[in-house]
């Protein structure tokens, strides 16, 4: 592990990311999060470098957990947003990067409904960027932090069964723990409605199922994904009912998994749609702690990729 570095490097994705890598973001993420959990959760790592988080599209959990994680660490975070930047007067995006670049930021948090919004950042300007989700491309900390909780809970990767339920077609989220999860040697499922499932999914290296009670039967983990309504149309499926009573997640079909399943989701959650009241607020389900190990996991790659180093010198 002592010659795997992210520093100086942009993380755009999981899809190029080596086994060594997400392991090493792994294991900083465990110390971080000991520091998340302590009275004193200020470390200085990265005391005098600036950070911005430029999200042009809305967010609670990944902004917030990752202004967090910067402020943790002893930099200056600001958060940036379309409607409170020159972006609503009409500045191009380019324009917007260069800004920013210019102010001796060190690195760029993003999010852009755009897919490859990050990869073009990355030839704009010169401070690392990393990927806060790219339209329906990939969200590499949210597949992290679900390995992470993962492993916490389960011990390791290597042979889980694990089934990602729902919109697959619109979700940055599941291509993102696609790659990391069969990296890392999970056993990928996949299920949902023929409309959001591509064939070509199954080249990834995954299990493709039109059933949920078949996919999720003796399944480790279950990841149930947020049905963005915001982006589908009618023609995906007919009625919110329907989707609910085929391929939603309760005690029933989760009855069919092993008896000590977990149940992940991204959040935010329509409960009653895609997942029923009871299990979110199972104690099976881990999606709260989902949260908490979101700020572990960005403070470990904001850590990695502006400090450098392996973690080695954490006094945790």
């Amino acid at each position: 592990m002592g010659q795997v570095s992210l520093h100086g490097k942009h993380l755009l994705g999981l899809q190029h990311a080596t086994p060594e890598e997400i392991k090493l973001i792994l294991d900083v993420a465990k110390k971080m999060k000991k520091v998340v959990l302590s009275d004193d959760k200020k470390i200085p790592y990265l005391k005098g470098k600036a950070i911005i988080n430029l999200f042009m599209e809305p967010s609670t959990r990944t902004r917030s957990s990752f202004e967090l994680a910067g402020k943790y660490l002893g930099a200056d975070v600001i958060n940036i947003t379309p409607s409170g930047s020159s972006m609503g007067k009409g500045e191009s995006f380019r324009d917007t990067l260069l800004t920013l670049s210019y102010m001796g930021t060190d690195a760029i948090v993003m999010r852009s409904s755009a897919e490859g919004a990050p990869l073009y950042a990355t030839k704009a300007v010169d401070p690392i960027i990393i990927n806060a989700g790219d339209g329906a491309h990939e969200h590499p900390t949210q597949a992290l932090l679900d390995m992470f909780s993962i492993i916490e809970r389960k011990g390791s990767l290597e042979g889980k069964k694990v089934v990602i339920v729902g919109d697959i077609m619109h979700s940055r989220v599941a291509r993102s723990d696609i790659y990391g999860l069969t990296k890392m040697g999970a056993d990928v499922h996949l299920a949902g409605p023929r409309t959001m499932l591509y064939p070509e999914l199954e080249k990834m290296g995954v299990t493709i199922h039109h059933d949920v009670r078949e996919a999720v039967k003796d399944a480790d983990v279950v990841n149930v994904l947020r049905i963005q309504l915001e982006r589908i149309h009618s023609a995906l499926y007919p009625t919110n009912r329907e989707y609910a009573r085929i391929f939603g997640i309760n005690k029933d079909v989760l009855s069919l998994a092993k008896d000590d399943v977990m149940v992940m989701h991204p959040g935010p959650m329509n409960r009653g749609l895609e997942i029923s009241p009871d299990v979110a607020y199972w104690d099976q389900s881990v999606i709260q702690e989902q949260v908490r190990n979101g700020v572990s996991v960005r403070m470990a790659v904001l850590y990695l990729t502006i400090h450098g180093g392996d973690g080695s010198e954490l006094a945790y």
